[in-house]
């Protein structure tokens, strides 16, 4: 029987550092990527909520797609736009 190995044995002794490293993210990829995730949870709990009445529900769900809107931008631009904060090594 032939062996088939889907992915390379990796050595996580580090710790989350190690673990991060694998999936590619590092200090500041978490920052990144994990403020757009943060905020399009936000944008989509928004979208739940919204209510029964016509002029609210509009209000909410115009104020839910551009949170979802802000959390795209920064999943596509946030490595330009957090490097060119002061104090990244």
């Amino acid at each position: 029987m032939k062996h088939i190995f889907l992915a390379k044995p990796l050595d996580l002794s580090d710790g989350f550092s190690d673990f991060f490293a694998t999936i590619g993210l590092t200090g500041t990829g978490l920052v990144t990527k994990g403020v757009p995730a943060v905020i399009a949870i936000i944008g989509v709990i928004m979208l739940g909520k919204i209510a029964t009445h016509p002029q609210q529900a509009l209000r909410r769900g115009a104020m839910g797609i551009g949170v979802l809107f802000v959390a795209a931008m920064l999943a596509i631009f946030g490595d330009t736009l957090f490097s060119t904060l002061p104090g990244q090594a």
